[in-house]
């Protein structure tokens, strides 16, 4: 057993979420290629059947209960292992998603697995800030998530430009959440978006998730995002 389908069951339960039929062997076939992989590629510290089903899999598809419409596009910045995106597809294979991480080889791994699970989505190695400039990305997709552990004003400039006028951008975030959003507000506004709200999710194994929703509501600046460099050494 690579997952703990019961635990994660459980949590879903808590959540309100209807995992579909074929869904949880889905999971455990992920959990699977994740942790073999893992073996020879830096994808996860987290490797247990229980860690697996509540740090990755019912933390990533907590987003759903956010009310995600059928069919939205949806582009997952810094993917890494392929998180929050797999799994949100695995629950909701209407969903369009579009994996992007700068590192070819975890886009690489997120093909095998979409190949592996027989699911369908869009997959670039490349940096946001470069793909964002794009015309086929810019502003053109329903949501942005990332669980990227950069701070939100970094991550804002990084995940906002890809989202439409009425989209959202969505970060996942932990314990210094109210900190990082009192650093941010000046970001959202110089990047034509707006703080919806705060969801909180508390998981069994104690960990409090904030689901951070900022709404654009208008246009980004076309000198936006930056590059890293200095999005790093002057956050907005």
């Amino acid at each position: 057993m690579f997952f703990n389908r019961e635990l994660f069951l459980s949590e879903t339960e808590k959540m309100n979420l209807a995992v579909p039929d074929g869904a949880a062997d889905r999971f455990e076939a992920y959990a699977r290629v994740l942790t073999e992989k893992n073996k020879v590629m830096n994808l996860t510290a987290v490797t247990d059947a229980d860690g697996i089903a509540v740090k990755h899999f019912a933390d990533s598809v907590s987003i759903l209960t956010l009310g995600i419409p059928q069919g939205a596009k949806i582009a997952d910045i810094g993917t890494g292992a392929g998180f929050p995106g797999i799994p949100l597809l695995i629950m909701r294979p209407d969903l369009k998603l579009t994996f992007i991480d700068s590192t070819a080889k975890k886009i690489d791994f997120i093909n095998s697995v979409l190949n592996e699970l027989g699911l369908e989505a869009e997959t670039y190695a490349g940096r946001a800030e470069a793909l964002a400039r794009e015309r086929n990305f810019r502003e053109s997709f329903d949501y942005a998530v990332s669980r990227a552990v950069a701070s939100l004003n970094v991550l804002s400039e990084l995940c906002l430009p890809f989202v439409k006028r009425g989209g959202a951008f969505i970060s996942m975030k932990g314990a210094k959440a109210e900190e990082e959003l009192a650093d941010s507000g000046n970001a959202f506004a110089i990047l034509g978006a707006m703080l919806e709200g705060i969801a909180d999710i508390s998981l069994s194994d104690g960990f409090e998730r904030k689901l951070i929703a900022i709404r654009k509501t208008g246009e980004t600046d076309k000198k936006y995002p930056r590059q890293y460099g200095q999005i790093l050494k002057r956050p907005l």
